[in-house]
């Protein structure tokens, strides 16, 4: 049996195996691209725009997260907390102004989540470090 010397090392072994650095970011983006294009659609029939477009906007939200994921850890908490906090806001920014909704209530929105994401993330960090 291997034991490590200390307990921050399993855990961070944990949280940077290759299950969460690839299959998490790629269910986020199939799920993103299947709400963005349920959002695009207003309620219409799919077309293959709107089937383009889920694609699209989920491939890029699945590899925004895997090159977060992988840049993360180098960052102080506080950068780090502050990174997928901007990740979040903008992502839901987005999705939020699909729905036809005027950019000022868009942003509001998205610094919104993006502030609660922050607060979320860096207590998370810190307390975890």
């Amino acid at each position: 049996m291997h034991v490590r010397g200390s307990h921050s090392g399993a855990a961070q072994q944990r949280v940077t195996s290759p299950a969460w650095a690839v299959v998490l970011p790629v269910v986020l983006g199939v799920f993103y691209g299947l709400w963005a294009a349920s959002i695009r659609r207003h309620g219409g029939p799919p077309t293959l725009e709107n089937v383009l477009f889920g694609v699209v906007c989920g491939a890029i939200v699945a590899l925004a997260c895997m090159v977060l994921h992988q840049i993360a850890h180098l960052l102080p908490p506080l950068l780090r907390a502050a990174s997928w906090a901007g990740f979040t806001g903008v992502a839901v920014g987005f999705l939020y102004s699909q729905s036809g909704i005027s950019v000022l209530r868009c942003a509001g929105t998205a610094l919104a989540v993006a502030a609660l994401a922050f607060v979320t993330f860096f207590y998370r960090y810190y307390t975890t470090e």
